[in-house]
Formats: structure tokens, sequence, C-alpha cells
């Protein structure tokens, strides 16, 4: 074990300005036992230090704002970081100084390699829950549509609960499928199958690409998409490792999208659960405006329990192939559907919903409301009322009163 590594530093906001992820380099040594990191900061200084590390060999986890410490060893990490060989050479602490104080911050870190620290034990598995009866939407011949909510978070990043904990949830909630999204980060994505499988609900390996300037959902198990590069560079980069890239709630406050983008991913979280309240038009006249042809999604951005957000509010209905039925299966075959464009986005997975299903358009439980078009509306007089598709793309079921109670894309 050798001496630890401490850089001390008073970070100001020209210096955030000129370097807002600063790299700390440590030497690790030739079979090394651990790493351990430890950020200190005032947090009463109102200053918000997100935290990472990167290895000699590559990227090795994020954290972001949720801690101040973590362990890698080659057996286990804290999540959010990959555990696996430490291998020697230079490697580096990685600061995200995403809010500085105007008379600025004294930061340190210290970083202790080859000692016997271990990251804390995981927390048992809770028992599978009971999933309530499956919907039964009506589907074009050979597909059916699944109940998924394409945005949650565990405690690989700034989310509470873990895996296993978070999939018990989404099968009580009735769920087919959840995408696991934490921030900047992939060590989720080797627990997922397993965990998925256990469960009996397709876990779907996801990162939300997180900066100052906008989030985006990667999907698909496709490696890491780095987070400090332009975001045109993540479009290319997903698109060429065959996921599918979604921009994420584009009104969501110091969250909105503000990154510039020549070319538009495929998909685009029009709903999300920060909306303000169901008449609020803002997000589906910014998918107008973006190019509603994007496939429409929804998330909730699941964190915590007892936040006001459940699983599922919003719920993304995706048409998969009908012979996808175990876990493993329906990953592919969602991530199929969504690039594929069927998708739909309800309330909830019991509220009206808009289905775009052998070239019309579907509208299921929703007597006396509208389905609007760029150009046409069409008035709702049945439980189960079908309509021409008023428009190429972005179909819209209102009530009167103008709220948003369900969203489908291109009809199939």
């Amino acid at each position: 074990m050798g001496a630890p590594t401490t850089h001390r530093g008073f970070w100001t906001r020209d210096l955030r300005a000129d370097k807002h992820w600063p790299l700390l380099p440590f030497d690790v040594p030739a079979d090394c036992r651990s790493i351990a990191v430890t950020l200190e900061f005032d947090p009463a200084s109102g200053a918000v230090i997100d935290l990472g590390c990167d290895g000699a060999n590559g990227w090795r986890g994020w954290s972001g704002g949720a801690r101040t410490s973590y362990v890698i060893t080659p057996d286990a990490a804290t999540p959010g970081y990959v555990p696996g060989e430490l291998e020697p050479g230079e490697w580096h602490v990685v600061l995200g100084l995403h809010r500085i104080p105007a008379k600025g911050v004294e930061v340190a870190v210290t970083i202790e390699t080859d000692t016997d620290a271990k990251p804390a034990p995981a927390r048992p598995n809770p028992p599978v829950p009971a999933k309530p009866r499956p919907r039964g939407l009506p589907a074009a011949a050979g597909l059916r549509w699944v109940a998924v909510d394409l945005h949650a978070h565990t405690l690989h990043s700034d989310g509470s609960l873990t895996i296993a904990e978070l999939a018990a949830e989404a099968v009580a909630a009735g769920l087919d499928a959840l995408a696991v999204t934490d921030h900047n980060t992939v060590s989720h994505h080797a627990e997922l199958s397993e965990i998925g499988r256990r469960y009996g609900i397709a876990l779907i390996p996801g990162q939300e690409i997180t900066t100052e300037f906008g989030h985006a959902n990667a999907y698909g198990d496709i490696g890491w998409v780095d987070f400090r590069e332009p975001a045109a560079n993540w479009v290319k980069t997903v698109r060429e490792r065959g996921g599918l890239l979604s921009v994420n709630h584009p009104l969501g406050g110091d969250c909105a999208w503000r990154h510039p983008l020549p070319e538009h991913p495929p998909l685009a979280e029009v709903w999300h659960s920060s909306w303000h309240a169901s008449n609020w038009g803002g997000p589906v006249a910014w998918w107008q405006a973006w190019g509603s042809e994007a496939t429409p999604i929804g998330g909730s951005d699941f964190h915590v329990r007892d936040s006001g957000v459940r699983l599922g509010a919003p719920t993304t209905w995706v048409a998969v192939d009908s012979h996808a039925r175990n876990a493993d299966e329906l990953v592919t075959a969602v991530l199929d559907g969504m690039r594929a464009g069927r998708t739909a986005v309800s309330a909830d997975r019991t509220g009206p919903v808009l289905l775009p299903v052998d070239g019309k358009v579907l509208a299921l439980d929703a007597p006396g409301t509208l389905v609007v078009g760029r150009d046409v509306t069409h008035k709702v007089r049945f439980d189960r009322d079908t309509f021409d598709p008023p428009g190429p793309h972005g179909h819209v079921l209102c009530g009167h009163d103008g709220s948003v109670l369900a969203l489908a894309g291109t009809p199939l």
C-alpha cells in the first residue's frame, strides 16, 4: 500500500468555464487490490460537484452528485462503477463542476490504492410480486402491445433502489418491460439480464447521457457513450453501435434540451412525469416543431418511492413480435418495435389509449374525446372507435378542455 494521493484546489466559476470536467491523475500499481476515492467540499456552500472515474484502459464509472466516495475492486464496486481488473498505469478521478458558488469552493480529493477497502454489501433481493392481468390491446397480425416505462434510475446513479427492487416495483405496476437508464454509466448493464429473468420482466439496457444543456437516453447494450463529447457525436455513436437515442424531457426546467443537433435522433421523450398539467401543450408543441415523425415515447424518470412519480406513468406501448415471450427475447423485441416506430403513449397503463393499427388510428376507452392531427379532428363516440389517420404523423387524443390523454406515432 502506497501513500494516499490528495488533490486540493480552490474552484471558481472562471475555472469551471475553462474546464468543466477536470481530471485528477493517480497511479495504480500492478496487482492492485482496490481503489478508494473520497471527495470533500462544503455542501453548505451551494456547490454541486459530480464524481467519476476514468481507468488506464477506459471509463470505469460515474456517480454524479449522488455520492462523495467510491471503491472499485477486481470483484465488486460501488454502484455506478465497473468492477474488474485494476490495470496498472495512470488513472483519473473525473470531477463535474456542476454548480460553483460565486465566491468559489475548496475541494479535496483523496485516492488510496491497494488497501483492504471494499464497497458496501448489496441489499437482499425482494420477493417476486404478483403481476396484474395484461390489458390485451388490439394489435396487427403477428404483433402484441406491451407496457413499457423507458426512463428509470437505480442506486447506480441517483436512484434509491437496487435493480432487483426496481424490477419488483415494475412488475407490481403491471409493466412488461423497463429501461434502466442510470446517468453517465453502464455499470448496471451487467445485472439486467439475470434479474430480468428472475422477476419476469424485460430490463432494457440504457444510459441517460446527462449534461447541463440537456439529457438523452441511449438504449441497447452498446457500451458507454461519452457525455463530454458534443451531442451530435452521441447521435452518430449510438446509431453506429446499433442502439437508439431519445431526447429526454425537452422542456424539463433546467434539464431542458439546448444542444444543437444537425441530425435528429429517432426517438423523442414527448411525455415525461414533469408535465405541469394534462392541458399543458408545451411538450406536444415541441414535438410538432421538432418533427412529429420522430417516434414518440414516454418515461416516468422514476428515482425514489413516495416522490409523486410512479413507474408506468406515463406508459409507452410498444407493438412487438408476438413470439417474443421471455425477458431476454422481449428486450430485443421492444428495441425492434421502437426502431420500427410502433409506439403509443398513455398517461398510465389503464387510461385511454390511441393506437396505430393496420394503417388506422384506434381510440380505446375514450368516448367524448378528440383525435387531433395536423389538419383534421375526429370526434370519438364509442369505447372503441377507429379512424383514418388525421395526417401522416403525430396524433394526439385530447379532452375538450385541451388535456392530452394519449399520443400515437405514424399509423403502421
